[in-house]
């Protein structure tokens, strides 16, 4: 049994740029109907193909999950590494950060 919270056909969506590891993320939020985060799509802007950017998809697929799923966003950036100084040691990191904005 499933208690996956799933996303209606059409839906509203963000886009962003995020600048981490000194590059340029295309972030795209979609969001359920109470306004809440439901997905994420995350794409390296100048090096897509590469296995960075892959790796931020599969990061990306991930977090979308886990709120689809119910995971809080607090849980889920206290789960993923982070620096010695609080911020986010991956792409997957500073998108929560941002969410939580």
């Amino acid at each position: 049994m499933s208690n996956r919270k799933r996303l209606p056909q059409r839906r509203p969506s963000n886009n962003f740029d995020l600048r981490f590891w000194g590059q340029n993320w295309k972030v795209t939020i979609g969001y359920f109907p109470d306004g809440s985060p439901g997905e994420v799509f995350v794409s390296a802007a100048k090096v897509p193909g590469t296995d960075l950017d892959a790796m931020a998809r599969d990061g990306a697929i991930l977090l979308s999950l886990c709120m689809q799923y119910g995971v809080p966003l607090d849980v889920l950036a206290g789960a993923l590494t982070r620096n010695i100084d609080g911020s986010p040691s991956a792409i997957t990191g500073a998108v929560v950060d941002r969410l939580k904005q």
